[in-house]
């Protein structure tokens, strides 16, 4: 019945598409969900959403493995995961549009906007810019402390490098970032996003605080051992890691990062512009590193003879639950995917080499320490793949 239903919303898919646009094969499509259905049954990920963008199509894959009989909640294209770190770039986006407002300056201190009272060394602290959060450069480490303790919002900040002087991936810098942009708007974190992202993009169950929906729509988080954590609720809104939402609003999201929607050119030519070169451990070089770049609230893959980046992408990952997007601009192809599961970015590599073609998946994995996990990659190209399994859904139309 659920392979029926895929090739009958296929077909009106394909019709619906103009002549211009690049169609999709039917079997190539089943065959790549057939792979993804099996990534999910052999790894025992309890649930994957994932939506596939191609210009005007757009497939919504909802797969929970045979053996996911532990599970509580019926899994759908509506049920709801943490979306981890995939929350930045969502802010990152709404100080663009702050910028283009002329409410906020990217080079001017942040300073100006909130206090430092919690910063250790307040005359690096001044130096802090937006540019500089949102492109890893702050000099701040991850969090100062758990940002889900009690101790969190008054835990002293200490610098691990100068501002402004090397990549240092920081929620923290984000979280100092975020009080200034509630501070100018005089609102909440999630009061914002609603008006500025989540409204104007139709994400109606998307939220950076707990909405009274998730009650029966929210999935728990599954360890390494398939036991279950629970769906963790977070105490307060976070910009830097407390989203939650679905592959299929995110998507929309991600489709109109892609396209500028909402910015003005300038922009979002500058929200895609390579700040920093992202080397994440400076005494230990990576074949990666040499492609790696941050941008404005996103990660960019730039080939050395490539004049713009190739691909744009970020990952989340909350411990039990992992995430990640990818675009193409090239061709205006994306990949978003959910998972409720601590070994969720276990099959990064062989996802986007289904819908990406290229070696570009290593370096994602290798930038995420995926590797430490054993990543499955080409076993699963070469097996054969014919049925549908457990997929749950087919295509999702926007």
């Amino acid at each position: 019945k659920n392979f029926l239903l895929f090739l009958l919303l296929f077909s009106a898919l394909a019709i619906s598409c103009t002549n211009n646009a690049q169609k999709i094969s039917q079997q190539e499509m089943i065959n790549k969900i057939s792979v993804i259905d099996s990534l999910v049954n052999d790894c025992g990920i309890p649930a994957l959403q994932l939506v596939y963008h191609e210009k005007f199509n757009d497939v919504c894959v909802v797969s929970v493995p045979d053996s996911a009989s532990f599970m509580d909640n019926d899994v759908t294209a509506n049920s709801i995961f943490q979306a981890a770190s995939l929350s930045k770039p969502v802010f990152a986006y709404i100080v663009m549009k702050m910028v283009d407002n002329g409410e906020i300056d990217l080079d001017k201190p942040i300073a100006e906007y909130t206090d430092i009272d919690r910063f250790e060394d307040k005359e690096q602290a001044c130096k802090l810019t937006a540019r500089m959060v949102l492109s890893h450069k702050s000099g701040l480490p991850n969090w100062a402390a758990g940002p889900s303790s009690e101790e969190w919002p008054t835990s002293i900040i200490s610098f691990k490098y100068p501002a402004d002087s090397c990549f240092s991936y920081s929620g923290e810098g984000y979280a100092f970032l975020q009080r200034a942009v509630e501070a100018i708007r005089h609102s909440t974190l999630d009061e914002i996003a609603r008006k500025e992202v989540f409204e104007p993009f139709d994400m109606p169950t998307t939220s950076y605080r707990w909405l009274p929906q998730y009650d029966t729509l929210a999935l728990p988080g599954f360890n390494r051992d398939s036991e279950n954590r629970g769906t963790g609720r977070h105490p307060r809104e976070n910009c830097a890691y407390t989203l939650r939402t679905n592959a299929v609003e995110y998507s929309r999201f991600v489709t109109a990062l892609m396209e500028g929607k909402g910015l003005s050119k300038q922009s979002h030519k500058e929200m895609l512009t390579p700040q920093v070169h992202a080397i994440r451990y400076a005494d230990e070089h990576r074949d990666c590193d040499s492609t790696i770049y941050w941008c404005i609230g996103i990660g960019s893959v730039k080939p050395s003879d490539a004049a713009a980046p190739k691909y744009y992408w970020h990952w989340g990952d909350n411990g039990n639950f992992k995430a990640l997007f990818i675009f193409r601009p090239e061709d205006r192809s994306s990949v978003v995917y959910f998972t409720d599961s601590a070994k969720g970015h276990d099959i990064v590599t062989p996802i986007l080499q289904q819908f990406f073609g290229e070696t570009l998946p290593s370096v994602i994995g290798s930038t995420t320490d995926l590797t430490q996990y054993g990543i499955i990659n080409q076993t699963f190209m070469n097996m054969p793949h014919t049925g549908l399994n457990s997929i749950k859904a087919g295509i999702s139309l926007r």
